[in-house]
């Protein structure tokens, strides 16, 4: 046994392939890190803390679960048109719960209503600029329902049921989430953090092909089915929010909510062909320090000792030069789009830091408006880094979104409004 865990964190670090491991076979070592092959030779680093819980937890949950059956439950209805000259409609129907957009300045909240959005204006002009009479009736190329109910309910550390996951982004780790898993683990949630793939001590092949969207997403996966329980909620920081969004559409009965940290918006993903990291390995590898000090720049609010030791310890940004190209060449999602988006019946928190140079806030603010359940958080003192930056105000306000449940609907004012 030993001898097998000394072999994987040998492969860890040196890049050898260990001898003969089956897929998704999982070692423990006694600093509360798993190893998980999800591949042959494609192993995670997990850090995977399952705190001791005191007896009659159980009961006490059946108990507040009859309490509260009448509270948590969303119809989820909502009509998706998608005309052909790019146009997207979305259409909230019912009495359902609407999306808000929190601000940390002021405290207002401001319902999201229907969308209708011009994705590509047609050269000839909008139609909406024609008299009413005249418009043209448009056949529309796709048109989606969403109806479906969806029980949200309060999720606390005594739970057996709740794992909360959280997610790193391109050139991070799990270590960025330090005080995220100390806070919540010590509050007595269980909590699965993983490395991703050619980060912290995950393995780092040399093959492009290892760092696609895809092959991350199925890495993400294959977490998730080994560590996932009947209420799971994932939290997930710039490209990692990417793999939360894929998971709450592969496992929309067991994903309960997602937290977006920094994500951007509903778009697509596709590399971009004038980046930097189009640049041959070597390039980069002689340009790291200067991509160190702009990661330093546009990540954190303030650039001092403070922010940069954050940094250290996050073991952030120290990624290789090849991993780093093979990652941002790799960001190719086409299904992620608006639509795939607004299909979503999950509810969602957006964390946004208001000094982020990476993400606009109009990104944010957009994935608020076409979420159909969401609530924006804006934090003034943060950054990019604001899990780093302001780690009570963050653990705070995913504390309050997991202990948050809707009210009950009211049956009547539904009806009225369908009639």
């Amino acid at each position: 046994m030993l001898t097998s865990i000394a072999e994987r964190i040998m492969y860890c670090l040196t890049g050898k392939t260990p001898n003969s491991v089956g897929p998704s076979d999982t070692s423990e070592t006694s600093d509360g890190f798993d190893f998980l092959e999800v591949k042959p030779g494609r192993i995670l680093r997990i850090r995977h803390i399952l705190p001791s819980r005191s007896g009659g937890g159980e009961e006490d949950e059946e108990k507040e679960e009859v309490k509260n059956s009448g509270r948590g439950l969303i119809h989820c209805k909502r009509r998706i048109t998608v005309y052909r000259n790019g146009q997207l409609v979305i259409e909230n129907l019912g009495a359902t719960l609407r999306s808000e957009i929190l601000h940390c300045r002021n405290g207002n909240s401001e319902p999201a209503g229907t969308l209708e959005v011009e994705r590509n204006e047609s050269a000839g002009g909008k139609e909406s600029d024609l008299p009413p009479g005249r418009r043209r009736k448009r056949k529309p190329k796709k048109v989606l329902q969403v109806d479906c109910q969806r029980r949200v309910t309060s999720c606390k550390g005594t739970h057996s049921d709740v794992v909360l996951f959280f997610i790193h982004g391109v050139g991070g780790s799990l270590d960025i989430w330090k005080e995220q898993l100390d806070f919540f683990s010590k509050l007595g949630y269980e909590v699965v953090a993983p490395d991703l793939v050619g980060h912290g001590s995950s393995a780092a092949p040399q093959i492009g092909a290892a760092y696609t969207f895809y092959a991350l997403a199925e890495d993400m996966r294959c977490v998730f089915k080994r560590y996932g329980k009947k209420r799971n909620i994932l939290v997930g920081h710039s490209y990692g929010v990417s793999f939360c969004t894929f998971l709450a559409h592969e496992f929309p009965d067991l994903v309960h909510k997602v937290v977006m940290i920094n994500g951007g918006g509903p778009t697509a993903l596709e590399p971009s062909l004038c980046s930097i990291f189009n640049m041959p390995t070597c390039v980069l590898h002689c340009l790291s320090p200067c991509l160190a000090w702009s990661f330093l720049k546009a990540g954190f609010a303030r650039q001092g000792a403070k922010e940069k030791q954050l940094l250290r310890e996050g073991n952030a940004f120290n990624v290789s030069s090849f991993v780093l190209r093979a990652m941002m060449s790799g960001q190719y999602w086409p299904e992620g789009d608006e639509v795939y988006h607004a299909e979503l019946t999950v509810p969602v928190l957006l964390v946004h830091g208001m000094h982020d140079k990476f993400v606009p806030l109009d990104e944010d603010q957009r994935m608020a408006e076409i979420l159909l359940v969401s609530f924006l958080k804006i934090i003034e003192e943060g950054s990019h880094m604001v899990m780093l930056e302001c780690p009570e105000t963050v653990n705070t306000l995913l504390h309050e979104f997991f202990l948050w449940e809707p009210e009950a609907q009211n049956t009547s004012t539904e009806e009225a409004v369908n009639e």
